[in-house]
């Protein structure tokens, strides 16, 4: 078991939905972003979602995009970003973190050893946005070999014959995206979210925790109770653009996360 598949174990038994946080490594610099990730299980986080920054990032919105600028100005590399998960797993040996971001990145450092490197930092997991399942075997299958989870997106836009080939070799979760577009573009409603995570759980057995548009306790209280959990991303990184202190951010946080858990 990973430390993905441990930790849905683990809120299952105490009945409790995930709260997953989305913010990207070395935003706005390194020693500022890994003080924020250090802080996020205290705050309530489940499941880290740590983003790789990129320069060409086509699933995410302004926020996201912008988040990642400042990082990669600010000398955020691969490399880096392995470096904070390394220094956050001197603290913390349990908490999941999932890396996402494009492939670029890792096809240039070269699959074999970047599994390795992701897998030796304490990495759990993959989401890879441009990757679909017709190639699997670049890094998905690898991936999965070498213990690391690969997790799959399904969207508004997955019908029931994509949605098959999609859930084929996903493992850890299913991260269903609750509207159609780039990250931040608008508000996820619980209404129309549930029948689609019915539709997914009806031909899987993994957990569907649900990312997009979700901005309040409220919103991440009505999605996680429609799902197996609620992503926020946009949100968090939003208050990092400000310049809000670490503390605020994450009583932020904090907010969202019992938002989800009082599901």
């Amino acid at each position: 078991m990973t430390r993905i598949d441990r930790k849905f174990a683990d809120l299952r038994a105490q009945g409790r939905k995930a709260f997953v946080a989305y913010v990207m490594a070395g935003d706005p610099d390194f020693d500022t972003s890994l003080e924020l990730i250090r802080g996020l299980p205290g705050a309530g986080v489940d499941i880290i979602e740590m983003g790789l920054p990129f320069t060409d990032p086509m699933a995410d919105g302004p926020t996201i995009q912008l988040a990642g600028q400042r990082a990669l100005e600010a000398g955020q590399t691969l490399d880096r970003t392995l470096a904070m998960a390394r220094a956050f797993r001197e603290e913390d040996d349990t908490t999941p973190i999932v890396l996402m971001g494009y492939y670029n990145p890792i096809y240039a450092r070269g699959v074999a050893r970047f599994l390795e490197q992701a897998k030796e930092a304490g990495i759990d997991g993959l989401i890879v946005v441009d990757l679909p399942p017709e190639e699997d075997d670049e890094l998905c299958i690898p991936a999965q070999a070498a213990g690391l989870n690969f997790i799959r997106l399904a969207t508004p836009t997955t019908d029931d014959r994509r949605l098959p080939k999609v859930l084929q070799n996903t493992s850890g979760f299913v991260y269903y995206v609750s509207i159609t577009g780039i990250t931040g573009a608008a508000a996820a409603q619980a209404g129309d979210v549930g029948p689609e995570v019915s539709r997914i759980k009806a031909q899987t057995d993994l957990p569907v925790i649900v990312g997009f548009g979700i901005r309040s306790p409220e919103s991440a209280r009505a999605i996680a109770a429609v799902a197996d959990g609620a992503v926020v991303g946009t949100a968090i990184v939003k208050l990092v653009e400000e310049g809000r202190p670490v503390p605020e951010i994450l009583d932020f946080v904090k907010g969202l996360a019992d938002g989800a858990h009082s599901a």
